[in-house]
């Protein structure tokens, strides 16, 4: 049974652990004020006894951005921007003045970027990779730590003639393996078009990326497209700093709300090296039907296909005005010592034999990384609980958790080592499997569940929320693989994370 929260205040050992966390992370009591906004702006967690651990799949909205935003709303007529009438130029300045907010926010000016609206970071991503001019003799260099929205613009590198090379991570740290990723980027013909693509922080380990690496493969002769989606809700990415030529976010992953929303942020000086291969309403100065023939706008105009969702777009102001308000440095530092307190707990977890209970997949201490902890259950004879069956429990007990690969198949296989032999002969049919197939064939192959559980903390995370975790975790404590089986788990569980 897992204590609730009205439980855990009178609780002896709740209130020493706390002391314990004050005692290691001091800087803990410098987060206050998120206390008092998660009572203010969050109270809906308190009330229904919900612990929330899933900000990297998406963030938490406060109360007071859907009454901001819902009053502007009822307010004024907002009509499409696309026209010059009365509530047409209401919502242009609108939007006008959010992509200056944006601009502001990663601290660069319109000067040196663009801001062009998308659906999500994923849509970003597609931008530039059909955009970018991959040709024979390119090349295309990842991170084998990318997402799989990253990993999909292989595919228009690869239907270009690039070249296409994955830096590999080390084990058991899922840190790019730099040495390599020199190689790569030194190979590459300074007189063609290179496209280097990564992870700020990891989706799948919390592992943070040296932001160093955008001045390093500029200086010989690379783009570089940053997909900043982790990292944005917890970190300030000072654009003017480390100036990637590509940024991709998803503010529903800062703030939460409003979703379908993102932004991909381009650096001036690169926009005539890029080539849409289609055009759409909005996209044109001018088209015709009998010419056959088109000019694409200007600027952001030229990627935002149709009519943008406008009446969405003043809630990201709002949005980061929010976050702007709490500072990112306070949120940093309760990130910080949140997982740094989780991080030591899951160290001692093990069963009464001694063996250990959890493995956290990716740095064990907080060194370059985020609030995101990737990891697998094991029993007291070191079999694996399945990654589902513990997404039950959890859920059983109110609380979101994250089971999968995560999108991030590269890490799930440096995690789990898997060989290319094994992998390669999953792509040989013609329809294919879906991952919980895939699981039970890797299992039984390998004997490992790759299906792995991921929890991440947040802006409104408190220490209850991390404590109540621990026990939950702790209630697997000299339980058996078998005793579960019985457990159905949920249908296709991870087949459709893009988190």
């Amino acid at each position: 049974m897992i204590p609730n929260n009205h439980l855990l205040q009178a609780d002896k050992t709740y209130r020493e652990a706390f002391a314990k966390l004050l005692e290691d992370y001091p800087t803990y009591k410098n987060t206050t004020i998120l206390d008092d906004l998660r009572e203010e702006e969050y109270g809906r967690l308190d009330k229904q006894e919900h612990v929330y651990l899933d900000y990297t799949g998406g963030g938490l909205y406060a109360d007071s951005q859907l009454t901001e935003h819902m009053l502007m709303l009822r307010d004024n007529i907002f009509g499409n921007p696309h026209s010059h009438n009365p509530s047409s130029m209401a919502m242009t300045k609108l939007v006008d003045q959010t992509r200056s907010a944006v601009l502001d926010f990663f601290n660069t000016t319109e000067e040196d970027y663009v801001v062009v609206f998308t659906p999500n970071a994923s849509g970003s991503l597609k931008l530039v990779g059909e955009s970018y001019p991959f040709e024979p003799g390119g090349h295309f260099a990842l991170c084998a730590d990318d997402h799989n929205s990253v990993n999909g613009i292989r595919e228009f590198a690869r239907a270009k003639g690039a070249q296409v090379s994955y830096s590999p991570l080390t084990s058991p740290a899922l840190r790019m393996d730099l040495n390599r990723l020199d190689q790569i980027l030194d190979s590459a013909d300074a007189n063609a078009h290179n496209l280097f693509a990564f992870p700020a922080q990891s989706n799948y380990s919390g592992v943070k990326h040296p932001l160093t690496l955008i001045e390093s493969a500029r200086e010989r002769g690379w783009d570089v497209l940053v997909d900043a989606a982790a990292f944005a809700p917890t970190n300030h990415f000072d654009i003017s700093r480390w100036q990637p030529d590509f940024a991709a976010f998803s503010f529903y992953k800062m703030f939460g709300y409003p979703t379908g929303i993102g932004a991909l942020l381009i650096r001036r000086q690169i926009l005539p090296k890029l080539r849409r291969p289609w055009f759409a309403g909005g996209t044109v100065k001018i088209v015709s039907v009998k010419a056959l023939d088109h000019y694409l706008a200007d600027g952001e105009a030229a990627f935002e296909d149709g009519t943008i969702n406008y009446l969405g777009i003043p809630a990201v102001e709002i949005g980061l005005r929010h976050l702007s308000g709490i500072g990112m440095d306070t949120i940093g530092n309760r990130v910080r010592c949140l997982t740094g307190w989780l991080l030591d707990q899951l160290a001692t977890l093990k069963h009464s034999n001694g063996r250990p209970l959890v493995l956290v997949h990716g740095p064990t201490d907080l060194e370059m990384r985020g609030g995101t902890i990737t990891m697998s259950f094991f029993d007291s004879e070191r079999q694996p609980i399945s990654g589902q069956i513990v997404e039950q429990l959890a859920a059983e007990a109110n609380i979101s958790l994250r089971t999968g690969c995560f999108c991030n198949p590269g890490s799930g296989e440096a995690t789990f080592q898997l060989p290319e032999s094994l992998m390669k002969s999953f792509f040989t049919g013609e329809e294919g499997i879906n991952f919980s197939e895939l699981v039970e064939a890797v299992n039984k192959a390998q004997g490992v569940d790759v299906s792995a559980v991921r929890i991440s903390v947040g802006l409104a995370s408190n220490f209850s929320d991390v404590y109540r975790f621990i026990q939950f975790a702790s209630s697997f404590r000299d339980q058996t693989a078998d005793q579960y089986q019985a457990i159905s788990a949920p249908p296709e569980s991870g087949l459709r994370d893009a988190a």
